[in-house]
């Protein structure tokens, strides 16, 4: 471990960059929530195939990831508790979806994801 010897502070700098932190507060918190949970390998994977086929219900995800029904309800739980997707509702079926408010912070991570897929591919 390393102990910091600093001559002198920029205090300016420290100021200025304390500013930015309060700032962007909201932001550090609605992204950092929403990164926990798609931290998750399976609840990335359930944002990146609802982002594609914009809604799905918990029998499709089930299907495409190999997995029951109560584990993908367990993983949707937790999403839409931290305000990550929604649902609507038609007859017996709940389908999910991403919030809107969220895919802005969740399409860099896709794009990651799908550039990797077409660089292997290639």
């Amino acid at each position: 471990m390393s102990a910091c010897k600093r001559i002198f502070a920029d205090l300016g700098q420290i100021n200025n960059c304390r500013e930015i932190i309060k700032k962007n507060q909201q932001s550090f918190s609605e992204l950092s929530q929403v990164v926990a949970l798609a931290g998750n390998e399976v609840r990335l994977k359930i944002l990146f195939i609802l982002d594609q086929e914009h809604e799905l219900c918990p029998c499709d995800l089930s299907d495409i990831l190999e997995m029951t029904i109560p584990a993908i309800s367990q993983h949707l739980h937790k999403l839409k508790n931290g305000s990550v997707i929604q649902s609507r509702k038609s007859g017996q079926t709940i389908f999910y979806s991403v919030c809107p408010s969220h895919l802005h912070l969740l399409k860099p991570l896709f794009s990651i994801i799908k550039n990797q897929s077409a660089t292997i591919r290639v």
